[in-house]
């Protein structure tokens, strides 16, 4: 069967780089209390009149690089965003023209910080359909954008910044033990949708700013990230034993740390970069798998689970066997 193998990944971060103590000049916080309660240290901001689709294109181009292949070898670019640049046209289109691509289909994914989860399942589904050989997935934001910077609980926690993967359809065996995406699982409540959300929109004629319940927020992510990772695992008839890296969504070092114990997997299996990158939404997962595979945790071979949760309430997973 065809398996959607990971052949590349890079990714991009905004020059400037805002640690904790910044926000002490205008905001009654500290680098102390930002710390405690999301083990956030840094993160980064995008220059003014730098785009989402700049940092996403600086990211593509890493990961082509890092695939051995060039922009014309991709014959699909999927963007997972909730800030493209503009309405439309898409921030994958922008990046397309932006790499010199011009053979690929090109569309944007919005599932917030679950986007890059749901632009994997796309891109997975497309490879074993045979829809497409060779696919660009990509996760970026400029949530600097959507901050109120007057709500603490909130404007300390997000950055800027982008991440790619290269997808490859290779033969697999259709067991466990084949490279690339084994599977995913997607879920998403509409109920909930209050508890994290943007409080404006084209439809409104408002950009708005984010807004969160953060307690219900922790709540959630713990119970439904754990549980959306074991469902995930027992599709492919493995379990937390067989992990070798949990990526997660990089929001907050508690939730991180409470999902990986209800998952049962130690923190010595988990790649953490929230402490210099803060919430990244979509870009988190590919930004972190970028990083992780640069510092030498993720190997050839190496069982990888992802996971995220982002406002909608959506939320959902990945086993790859990198």
């Amino acid at each position: 069967m065809k398996r959607a193998v990971v052949i590349g990944v890079g990714h991009y971060l905004p020059e400037r780089v805002v640690p904790n103590s910044e926000f002490e000049k205008t905001l009654e916080t500290t680098d102390e209390w930002i710390k405690a309660r999301s083990g956030i240290e840094r993160r980064h901001f995008a220059a003014p009149g730098q785009g989402t689709s700049d940092l996403g294109a600086k990211a593509a181009t890493a990961a082509l690089r890092h695939a051995g292949i060039d922009a014309g070898d991709i014959d699909a670019i999927i963007v997972a965003t909730s800030t493209a640049d503009y309405t439309f046209p898409s921030a994958a289109t922008m990046i397309q023209g932006a790499i010199g691509n011009t053979n690929a289909f090109a569309f944007d994914v919005q599932a917030v910080c679950a986007g890059f989860a749901y632009a994997l399942s796309t891109a997975n589904a497309m490879v074993v359909s045979g829809q497409a050989t060779r696919i660009l997935v990509i996760g970026a934001e400029t949530f600097s954008r959507l901050m109120d910077w007057t709500d603490r609980s909130t404007c300390v926690l997000f950055g800027d910044g982008a991440g790619a993967l290269v997808l490859e359809a290779q033969e697999g065996a259709g067991s466990s033990d084949d490279r690339g995406i084994l599977s995913t699982d997607l879920n998403s409540d509409g109920r909930y949708r209050d508890l994290l959300y943007v409080d404006g929109g084209v439809s409104t004629n408002t950009t708005g700013v984010l807004r969160m319940e953060g307690k219900e927020v922790f709540r959630h992510a713990v119970e439904k990230l754990a549980e959306t990772a074991h469902t995930s695992l027992a599709k492919v008839g493995l379990g937390a034993n067989d992990v070798d890296w949990v990526v997660p969504h990089q929001a907050n070092i508690r939730i991180i740390q409470a999902t990986a114990k209800k998952l049962g997997v130690g923190m010595d299996r988990v790649v953490v970069t929230v402490q210099d990158h803060g919430n990244t939404s979509a870009a988190s997962i590919p930004l972190a798998l970028s990083v992780g595979v640069s510092n030498g945790q993720i190997k050839k071979g190496d069982l990888v689970v992802t996971e995220a949760i982002g406002g909608g309430l959506a939320w959902g997973s990945a086993v790859i066997r990198w």
